[in-house]
């Protein structure tokens, strides 16, 4: 049975389909910045994240860089430079506490971010990904249906949870 649901899971899309947007790949290696800081490709330079006026992707990239490098602490800290409230900050505030150990607290920012925006179907992953390896594969199963209902079938956050719970593996990006 189990190999039955895993062959399902597995096979309706490819494992980076399309729709996933940039987040379908690990994002490229970070430069040596300190925390607080974001490599910046055009001027080859570290910019501070708090003073640079830096735009809300730029920062986004930075973290996204940050967490794939296992630096969570430093992820949170460029989430700080964002508005508190924004679902995309509650998103990686949750997925770095996750990679912590804070599932409590992750669970918390997953589900601010998703009361937020309904339709974060990145933070429905995370969250998913995160029952995934707590052993509670309906919940996660939850996720991954609430996931396709707002539209995200064949998209990264769909692929990635599905491909978590056929394997048991989950994603650190």
């Amino acid at each position: 049975m189990r190999f039955l649901l895993a062959a399902a899971l597995i096979c309706p899309t490819g494992l980076f389909a399309a729709g996933g947007g940039d987040e379908t790949a690990p994002p490229k290696p970070t430069k040596g910045c300190t925390s607080g800081e974001i490599y910046d490709d055009k001027t080859g330079t570290c910019k501070n994240a708090f003073n640079d006026h830096l735009d809300a992707d730029e920062v986004y990239q930075g973290v996204r860089q940050l967490a794939y490098a296992g630096r969570y602490h430093d992820a949170q800290m460029l989430l700080a430079a964002l508005p508190e409230n924004d679902d995309r900050r509650l998103t990686y505030m949750g997925f770095t506490h996750r990679k912590l150990g804070n599932t409590g607290l992750a669970d918390v920012f997953y589900s601010r971010a998703i009361a937020r925006n309904p339709g974060n179907i990145l933070a429905r992953s995370y969250m998913g990904q995160g029952m995934v390896e707590a052993g509670d594969v309906a919940g996660a199963m939850g996720q991954l249906r609430a996931i396709r209902a707002q539209g995200g079938t064949g998209t990264w956050a769909e692929t990635s949870l599905r491909n978590a719970i056929a394997t048991g593996t989950t994603y650190s990006y």
